[in-house]
């Protein structure tokens, strides 16, 4: 399957939303319908204005088959190195385990290293035992504890 990476349009935002919600924790939190709802627009419109953002997806054949968020987060830390954060990864999963979601990470890593930045940081959710065995094959240590507050 040929597949490219790209930064996510407009358009691109109602089969985005359906990767979100395309597994047990999504289906929970994301609303699917034939139109996206407006936070999700609103939410795209602010994302695709940041330069320090980039929302990619996976295309094969003009079809969104896999998503993630990259954002670069500037600090004060490894003498004010900046940071890439990869959130928000999803492969359709008709296709999941056949290399796509390796693909994807290691061109969002070849991104980060193009701009300079000195590490890249992901948190999955602790139920989502695939997905950390996934990450930890590629090379990702769980050296922190991660927590939330939701608000």
């Amino acid at each position: 399957m040929e597949v490219s990476f790209r930064r996510a349009t407009a358009d691109d935002l109602a089969a985005i939303v359906a990767l979100l919600a395309d597994d047990i924790l999504g289906r929970e939190r994301e609303q699917v319908g034939a139109e996206p709802a407006e936070a999700y627009h609103r939410a795209f419109a602010e994302i695709d204005a940041d330069p320090r953002q980039l929302l990619v997806v996976a295309d094969s054949g003009g079809e969104v088959i896999g998503t993630l968020q990259l954002t670069f987060v500037p600090g004060l830390t490894y003498e004010g190195a900046e940071r890439a954060q990869i959130e928000g990864v999803r492969i359709a999963s008709g296709i999941r385990g056949e290399g796509l979601g390796r693909q994807l990470i290691g061109w969002a890593a070849d991104q980060a290293r193009i701009r300079g930045c000195r590490l890249v940081q992901l948190a999955t959710d602790k139920r989502r035992a695939d997905a950390i065995r996934f990450y930890e094959s590629l090379g990702f240590t769980a050296t922190h504890e991660g927590m939330k507050l939701p608000l």
